[in-house]
């Protein structure tokens, strides 16, 4: 019945891509035709297309938006006017969205993930606006199967690294709250986190805005990564229990992304208030300056959100607070790494250079996913409460 049930989904994911196609493709033959110049319209088709397929306007706040594994459908996340949480479930079916369920909760929900569950089970993950960790079964949503009071304040951010057949090791959840604590959980393990990382007496808290899992390569490896308001970015090891890390990008981070979880540390992507984002080289960590980096000036406003495209590490997406988005490639130094004046080894960092951009909103995009499950299909949401599926074309090219 499982397999089936896949095969199935597998099948609708298939159907949306090939209906998808001929609309890009129709798309580019009537660019040639109005175009007039045939040169013209070559070349700009050579590059990447970012293209709204479908838009919905939705009657409450979303704050986050994700693909459901290997399916046609997704969810969203967010509050309604009268201060409750809402999930709903959404399913791409003839050029546009139907809506499977709403589930309506107590507190507002701030954001989810599914990067801890099965892909048997695809149990959501949720951080609401009192501090709760709820993991929900969409089919029967009434209670959630797991539920903990994690934080005194609001969770902004979360992530799941150990299911999906992404990374090794223990299913894990990571949130990151305003109390200014950031904390791992085990879902298999009730009530405490197996990991607590807060400030030490007397240091400010400061408000976590994001966290990334990554270098989950073996059974024994694992990093947290956590952005907070005042620039700060630290690098937790999970193996050893200890701060690895950490640097200040003198701005609020708003974003926080290694472009693979399931590898050795290879590359982290930071956004930040006042359009920037930073690219770390994480292979070499020099004792004293830490990991290389480039940054890049990318939108007028603040950066919100960083995805990178599940099929090619080197590309990412990059949404901006005046409802932009931009999409860059990384291309690595000759060489990534060198010796310092005292031949003790440095990362070199490499360059990004833009390969697309669009505007959807005159609204922040507040959230971002690639599918998992094909190569250029995006969902995104803003505040001027829509949702969107776009395509992003000739990614295959890149």
């Amino acid at each position: 019945m499982g397999a089936e049930y896949g095969k199935r989904e597998g099948q609708t994911v298939s159907n949306v891509w090939n209906l998808v196609s001929r609309l890009v493709f129709c798309q580019g033959l009537g660019g040639a035709v109005a175009g007039g110049e045939i040169g013209w319209t070559m070349s700009a088709f050579e590059k990447p297309q970012i293209i709204a397929h479908i838009q919905k306007g939705l009657n409450y706040t979303v704050f986050d938006c994700k693909w459901v594994p290997c399916s046609a459908k997704f969810v969203t996340m967010g509050n309604f006017a009268r201060g409750t949480g809402v999930i709903q479930l959404y399913e791409i079916q003839h050029g546009d969205l139907k809506l499977l369920r709403e589930i309506e909760k107590a507190k507002p929900i701030k954001c989810g993930t599914f990067g801890a569950t099965s892909l048997q089970q695809r149990y959501l993950a949720t951080g609401d606006f009192d501090g709760n960790l709820h993991i929900w079964n969409l089919e029967a949503p009434e209670t959630p199967v797991y539920s903990v009071k994690g934080h005194k304040e609001i969770i902004n951010t979360i992530d799941g690294i150990g299911g999906l057949g992404i990374g090794e090791g223990a299913p894990e959840i990571v949130t990151g709250s305003r109390d200014g604590t950031v904390k791992v959980w085990d879902p298999r393990q009730k009530e405490d986190p197996v990991a607590n990382m807060e400030p030490v007496q007397g240091e400010n808290k400061r408000d976590c805005w994001t966290v990334a899992f990554g270098n989950a390569y073996n059974q024994e490896e694992r990093v947290v990564c956590a952005g907070y308001d005042n620039g700060d970015i630290k690098l937790f090891d999970l193996r050893n229990m200890a701060l690895r890390w950490e640097t200040n990008i003198k701005n609020g981070v708003c974003s926080l992304e290694f472009d693979r979880k399931d590898i050795s540390m290879n590359k982290l992507v930071a956004t930040s208030l006042e359009g920037k984002f930073h690219v770390f080289d994480m292979r070499t960590q020099h004792p004293t300056k830490g990991f290389a980096s480039v940054s890049e000036k990318a939108h007028k406003s603040t950066v919100w959100q960083v995805r990178h495209l599940p099929q090619n590490r080197e590309l990412f997406l990059t949404a901006g607070g005046a409802g932009s988005l931009h999409l860059w490639k990384y291309e690595y130094p000759i060489q990534r790494s060198k010796k310092d004046s005292e031949g003790v080894e440095m990362g070199v960092a490499g360059s990004v250079s833009l390969l697309q951009n669009v505007t959807l909103s005159t609204q922040p995009i507040s959230s971002l996913d690639w599918s998992p499950d094909k190569r250029g299909l995006c969902i995104c949401s803003s505040f001027d409460q829509m949702v969107r599926v776009l395509i992003v074309t000739k990614l295959h090219k890149i």
